[in-house]
């Protein structure tokens, strides 16, 4: 798997990525190789036309794009947000739509949940989407919602009864599957400028309406829903992490041992290779937390503290190694044409999003060695 990956990403060299990034491009031909090969759809059963594969499979693929130079982020979605669709689906819905999603026919990488005046607090979020008859109609606004632009369905939180009238806080929210081929003005997209090529975007849903049959599961339980596909966010962005701080060890083990100052390689000099051996010890770490969190994960045990931690460590490494990497190529980490720069920023998103490192911290302090609850 590692070596069919490599192969891939070997046709998509650093300069492509440079190209795309300078123009705010999506990388369309790496995303249709990827697709065409069944590598974004590895979670999809067999029965609904997927390959079947678990996350083991999934975190190598995008593992390995990023220590290539890639940019994962593209099209990850497109692995995971399915699983809401899998999970709590009727057999229907899955009938209907997982079989494009595995053939790539269907690209659903949309996954809007985050709005403006809720942030990490999704127990806020005021979209509402009103029963009337045998459809949803729903108002109001998201931000931060990747790939829609490239999406042809999207997964939507919204609330179906309001926050002060729920039984419970994270209740009287429903999770809806939104066609875009037929929104048209009812979802209106505005892109969000950000300091890296992520086709980000808000989205304002003005009385669009949603046939009541695409409505996954129970009304009111969406929170629930929404939340058991964290696990696998977490573990496929954590395994995309530690691609990142992999490219920025061996970009830096490699400079290092060729470049020359004062007649010695300045990997000779302990200030280089003492962050390089810290980074790459760190790297390790992450990398044995998410192995262990993929094996629970894999054999249906749960798994929310490991991968949580993994998210958490597997960043932090990642912005240890890019780090390391800009001192190891001093000004030449600056030029474009290294690719250091461009990795640099990638990896810095990881330590707020999905989820903030912050919040990481209290589910460990909270979750797993019992401390009070911080807010």
């Amino acid at each position: 798997m590692r070596e069919q990956i490599r192969g891939i990403c070997a046709r998509y060299p650093s300069e492509y990525w440079q190209g795309l990034d300078r123009e705010r491009a999506y990388p369309e031909a790496f995303v249709d190789e990827l697709t065409e090969g069944g590598y974004l759809a590895c979670l999809v059963p067999e029965e609904y036309g997927g390959p079947g594969l678990g996350m083991a499979e999934a975190a190598i693929i995008l593992e390995e794009i990023n220590r290539s130079g890639g940019n994962a982020a593209a099209c990850h979605a497109q692995m995971y947000t399915m699983g809401t669709l899998l999970r709590h689906g009727s057999a229907e819905q899955k009938t209907r739509w997982l079989p494009g999603i595995a053939s790539g026919d269907l690209r659903l990488q949309a996954f809007a949940v985050t709005e403006p005046n809720a942030g990490s607090d999704t127990t806020r979020i005021s979209t509402f989407a009103e029963r009337r008859g045998d459809r949803y109609v729903v108002n109001g606004q998201k931000v931060f919602i990747s790939r829609v632009q490239h999406s042809d369905l999207m997964v939507l939180l919204a609330r179906t009864t309001p926050r002060d009238q729920a039984e419970k806080k994270t209740k009287g929210m429903s999770v809806f599957v939104v066609d875009l081929r037929d929104a048209g003005d009812q979802v209106r997209v505005r892109p969000v400028g950000t300091m890296i090529n992520h086709e980000t975007n808000e989205l304002f849903l003005e009385d669009l309406e949603i046939p009541a049959e695409n409505r996954i599961g129970e009304e009111g339980e969406g929170f629930r829903y929404i939340l058991s596909g964290m696990n696998a966010e977490r573990l496929l962005l954590a395994s995309e992490s530690i691609g990142d701080a992999l490219f920025f060890i061996d970009r830096s083990t490699r400079y290092a041992g060729e470049r020359v100052v004062f007649d010695r390689p300045i990997g000779q000099n302990q200030g280089i290779q003492f962050p390089i051996a810290r980074a790459y010890m760190h790297t390790q770490g992450a990398i044995a937390i998410r192995d262990g969190a993929v094996s629970l994960y894999d054999a249906g045990e749960p798994c929310g503290p490991e991968a949580n931690m993994s998210k958490y460590l597997a960043s932090e490494a990642a912005w240890e190694a890019a780090n390391v990497a800009m001192d190891t190529f001093g000004g030449y980490g600056m030029a474009e044409e290294f690719g250091i720069e461009r990795k640099f920023r990638e990896a810095r998103l990881y330590l707020v999003a999905p989820v903030a490192n912050n919040l990481v911290l209290s589910f460990v302090a909270q979750h797993v060695l019992g401390l009070p609850r911080s807010f």
